[in-house]
């Protein structure tokens, strides 16, 4: 795909990615349309996210993201990163409305794609890989080089991950040499944490439990604890990608508390466990290593229904 020649002749230009966005999320959404006001700048580039940490304050543009869909207006293009367009934040009049509807995305749950036209690649590390991918690099700055890096760091765990590719080192050392400070990067956007987010970790990991012979460990959080603490959904960021970290452990279960008797799951696990099977099961989604779901029900009756589609792929007898 060629992203110039998909919105060439837009005059309106909507992007958008999933509910609560990671740094992948957010450093797509912003590369593509630093990108395309420099390559189109007669059109008007909107960007719908739900509101995002400081931290991402970097990425430029970052102020202009749009929280509330806005009114009166048909979009000619609207590009959905990161996710399928039934897991966006908002907008999702607004994309159905759209004249032509663009799906770049790099989840294995997401295939072939939710658009008109789609650039889906289960095997990319991150989505922001695929937006390096899809423009004129003659037009790639700085600016779109730290989006783009912020982007791959965070979902491929700072280089670290599986899903890691020839081609993602490659990608990320033709951007570092845009001039951006990788290593304050690294550390200002992946490894830093608030002191609530190092209360909220610790409390998780404090009162996780293991189960399955110590083969799946899991945590949750209940709303009035996280009211305590003064946490936001967004302060839980990394603890699933934690718990995975305890020895002997091949799946993670983090959940937190929505409402009454409904929780956002996140799962995180080794070669052992494809999580994307067991998210996909309760209709969410995600990677084989990294996925999410939201389910109702008591956190007993959560857990217990998750650890049954994780037992298949286990034997604990080992």
């Amino acid at each position: 795909m060629n992203i110039y020649e998909e919105c060439k002749g837009a005059r309106t230009i909507a992007i958008s990615a999933h509910v609560r966005p990671d740094g992948d999320a957010i450093g797509s959404s912003l590369a593509l349309a630093l990108y395309l006001r420099k390559r189109i700048p007669d059109a008007t580039v909107d960007v719908y996210l739900d509101r995002i940490l400081d931290v991402y304050d970097c990425i430029k543009d970052s102020d202009r993201i749009l929280h509330e869909p806005r009114s009166n207006v048909t979009y000619d293009v609207f590009i959905v990163v990161d996710c399928e367009p039934a897991r966006m934040s908002f907008g999702h009049e607004l994309f159905r409305s759209a004249a032509k509807k663009i799906n770049i995305d790099h989840h294995v749950t997401n295939v072939p794609g939710g658009g008109d036209v789609n650039y889906v690649y289960p095997e990319s590390g991150s989505a922001a890989e695929l937006v390096y991918e899809v423009i004129d690099h003659d037009y790639l700055d700085r600016d779109i080089a730290l989006a783009i890096y912020i982007g791959i760091i965070h979902d491929t765990g700072v280089l670290q991950y599986s899903n890691v590719r020839p081609r993602t080192l490659e990608t990320v050392s033709d951007l570092i040499g845009y001039g951006i400070d990788f290593p304050e990067i690294i550390e200002k956007t992946f490894y830093e944490k608030t002191y609530i987010q190092s209360q909220i970790l610790g409390r998780a990991l404090l009162e996780s439990m293991l189960l399955l012979g110590g083969r799946v460990v899991a945590s949750v959080l209940f709303k009035k604890t996280m009211d305590f603490y003064g946490a936001s959904s967004n302060d839980l960021e990394g603890i699933a990608n934690q718990l995975k970290q305890i020895r002997g452990v091949d799946c993670a279960i983090f959940m937190y508390e929505l409402g009454p008797q409904e929780y956002k799951v996140s799962l995180r696990s080794t070669e052992a466990v494809d999580v994307s099977k067991v998210a996909a099961f309760y209709g969410g989604g995600g990677h084989d290593r990294a996925a999410g779901v939201t389910m109702k029900g008591t956190y007993h009756d959560v857990i217990n229904n998750l650890s049954k589609e994780i037992v298949k792929q286990l034997d604990v007898t080992k």
